[in-house]
């Protein structure tokens, strides 16, 4: 799994399917914009101990500037699925998509994602699964992490 979080002031997803119009499907306030790139091991390890981590992160500012965590600063998530983070550029000059999980693989995955940080009681915004999407957003900092996770943890590569 890798994941790209943004420490944002706002922001908002639109989706439009096949012969529909663009519809806001999502709009936080002060939190994080989460893309999040479901590969094809993944599991549910993978999903719970990212969003064990996710709202444990001290992204915000306090005492310090990295001080507090979405709890305490009362912060909401905006988790929008994004397919491409499994993009390879190993060969040639069009991006390979191998990396990417399939959508009967990702999608529950994602749901479980979203799941587990409205259990927590986030406020969660999100697009809609395999649509077109445009994401609007303002990064504050800007504050920008990039996340992998495997065999069940997070970890830096």
């Amino acid at each position: 799994m890798r994941a790209v979080i943004q420490r944002v002031t706002e922001a908002l997803v639109r989706c439009q399917g096949p012969g529909e119009p663009w519809v806001e499907t999502g709009r936080i306030e002060r939190g994080l914009v989460v893309l999040l790139g479901i590969e094809p091991e993944d599991t549910d390890a993978e999903i719970e101990a990212f969003a064990t981590k996710l709202l444990k992160l001290r992204v915000f500012p306090g005492r310090t500037p990295v001080d507090k965590n979405l709890a305490e600063v009362d912060g909401s998530v905006l988790a929008v699925s994004q397919f491409t983070l499994g993009a390879s550029l190993q060969k040639g000059n069009r991006p390979s998509f191998d990396r990417a999980a399939r959508p009967e693989i990702a999608e529950p995955l994602y749901d479980h994602f979203v799941a587990k940080l409205r259990e927590a009681g986030v406020e969660v915004g999100t697009g809609r699964f395999g649509a077109d999407m445009e994401v609007e957003l303002c990064n504050d900092g800007p504050f920008t992490l990039i996340v992998y996770a495997r065999d069940g943890r997070v970890i830096d590569l």
